[in-house]
């Protein structure tokens, strides 16, 4: 039986962010910023204040990882409309996309099945294959399915793809929105398929708040990893995604650690990374592929010693992560904090600093 994390709490509907920042007047490097520490009161403050929060030597690793326009309204071999999101390609090499199916209200369709055909714009047709990760599942939230295009799956997506958007939003925000200012621009069309969905951690990020890292003595170094949908589901284990971790960024981890730097990683995806690459005695490595890797009591963290992070959904399995890395006690304290000051959940609210007393 897989374990599940101890923070349990309700969210409050009116505590969504239902749309970017800079829509509610704010620049996206000034949303709150709750700084938790071990033994010391939690401290409510601004993104922009995140350089004050760390010490000369600690080494911030981010997610360069672009985002997909990935969702793709069409309609089921029967008529009716559905959107299709492509979470990315299959973990082999068949050529084929894992992509999951909602409803134009935003609900998971539940009764997709082997062999069905989605028509998409511009003549495409995706034909769903089996469940995954289950090939034998007759219900699945995903499916691998083929998606044969012409000039690649991103420069069609380039075309005739949105960005996924969940129901708790008011607007329709643009494919910039969901791009951080650390994503990495590839020429266009991109022949390699990103992110599903954006490394939302990273959001709020801004020259200003990197100039401030800069400043302070911070360093900042890179890591990709291509997240897939989102999976809000109670306790689901995180799904095989794709990672990159250069040979520089391995350097500049084990260099800070040996002088004695925190490793703070912004969001769950870094942090799922670095820990994929590192040997029991915290070392990182170069390395690159696919990661399926779960954090948690059974695996704890190695390197990681910090987190910049959003706030995750109740049972998530991102609860986990944080846990693994701050310790049930903290991440308890933080949230609670963030309920009582109405800190705003999902990919456009706050932020959240979780910095535990280092063991060992």
């Amino acid at each position: 039986m897989r374990a599940v994390a101890r923070t349990r709490f309700t969210v409050p509907a009116g505590l969504s962010a239902d749309a970017p920042p800079e829509a509610r007047g704010l620049a996206r490097d000034e949303v709150r910023l709750l700084v938790a520490r071990d033994r010391r009161r939690l401290r409510h403050a601004r993104f922009t204040d995140l350089p004050g929060a760390l010490e000369p030597g600690d080494l911030v690793v981010v997610n360069t990882s672009d985002t997909e326009p990935a969702a793709v309204d069409g309609r089921r071999s029967d008529g009716r409309p559905v959107a299709l999101h492509v979470s990315g390609p299959t973990p082999d090499v068949d050529g084929g996309f894992v992509v999951e199916l909602r409803t134009p209200a935003g609900e998971r369709v539940s009764d997709a099945a082997a062999g069905e055909s989605v028509h998409l714009p511009c003549g495409v047709v995706a034909v769903l294959q089996v469940g995954y990760p289950d090939p034998g599942a007759h219900v699945s939230r995903l499916w691998r399915a083929t998606m044969p295009v012409e000039g690649g799956v991103p420069a069609y997506l380039a075309v005739a793809g949105r960005p996924i958007r969940y129901y708790y939003l008011a607007g329709d925000p643009t494919i910039e929105d969901y791009r951080t200012v650390l994503a990495g621009r590839s020429p266009s069309p991109r022949a390699e398929f990103a992110g599903a969905e954006m490394p939302s951690a990273a959001r709020p990020f801004s020259r200003r708040v990197l100039a401030g890292l800069a400043a302070r003595g911070v360093d900042v170094a890179e890591i990709v990893l291509h997240a897939g949908v989102s999976s809000p589901e109670a306790d689901e284990v995180p799904l095989p995604e794709r990672y990159r971790v250069p040979g520089a960024t391995a350097e500049a981890v084990n260099a800070a650690r040996a002088r004695g730097g925190r490793i703070v990683a912004v969001g769950t995806t870094v942090t799922r990374a670095l820990e994929t690459v590192a040997d029991t005695d915290g070392m990182v490595r170069a390395g690159s592929g696919w990661t399926d890797l779960v954090l948690g009591p059974d695996r704890p963290v190695r390197v990681v010693d910090g987190l910049v992070t959003g706030w995750h959904e109740p049972e998530a399995s991102h609860l986990l992560l944080l846990e693994a890395v701050a310790g049930p006690h903290l991440v308890g304290r933080a949230y609670r904090a963030a309920l009582e000051r109405e800190y705003l959940w999902h990919e456009f609210g706050d932020s959240c600093l979780l910095l535990p007393d280092r063991h060992g």
